[in-house]
C-alpha cells in the first residue's frame, strides 16, 4: 500500500493545526499514523505536548485513514469533528522531538458517526488512550 508523502491530501486540517505527519497504514477498520512533536506546535506547553494535542492527534489519525479511503475512491476528503470522548487516559505527556505512533481501530459506524478506540505510543510505551466518536460531514 503506497501513501502520499503529503498528509494534507488526507486531512481537512491545515497548518498550524496539523497533528499528524504521516499515514503509515490504513484499511477499513484501522489506521496508523506518525507524528513528530516540534517546538513550534501550538498545542505544546512548557516543552510538552498537551492533553488537547493528544486528543487531536487521535482524531486526525482517524481523519487521515478516512481521507485515504475517500481519495482512493476519488471522493473529496470530508471534514468532521470530535463528537465525544470516553475513558481518556494519559499516562505521561510526550516532549518536543518525541515521535508518536498513533493506532486507531474502528469499533462501530452508524450513519455519519464513527466510534473508534485509539492509542498513542512512544516507542513501545503507552502515552494515552481513549474511545472517541467522530461525526463526519459525509456518509461513509
Amino acid at each position: 500500500m503506497h501513501f502520499s508523502d503529503n498528509i494534507l491530501l488526507f486531512i481537512p486540517q491545515r497548518q498550524p493545526f496539523v497533528m499528524i505527519d504521516e499515514l503509515l497504514y490504513a484499511d477499513e477498520e484501522t489506521a496508523t499514523g506518525k507524528f513528530l512533536i516540534t517546538a513550534d506546535n501550538i498545542l505544546c506547553e512548557d516543552g510538552f505536548f498537551s492533553e488537547a494535542g493528544l486528543l487531536e492527534n487521535i482524531a486526525q489519525t482517524v481523519a487521515a485513514g478516512r481521507g485515504y479511503k475517500q481519495q482512493k475512491e476519488n471522493n473529496p476528503v470530508a471534514g468532521g469533528y470530535i463528537a465525544g470522548v470516553k475513558n481518556f487516559e494519559v499516562l505521561f505527556l510526550p516532549k518536543i522531538n518525541d515521535v508518536l505512533t498513533t493506532v486507531i481501530v474502528v469499533t462501530g459506524k452508524m450513519f455519519n458517526m464513527t466510534a473508534i478506540a485509539g492509542k498513542i505510543l512512544l516507542n513501545d510505551l503507552l502515552v494515552a488512550q481513549c474511545e472517541m466518536k467522530i461525526f463526519s460531514h459525509t456518509r461513509e
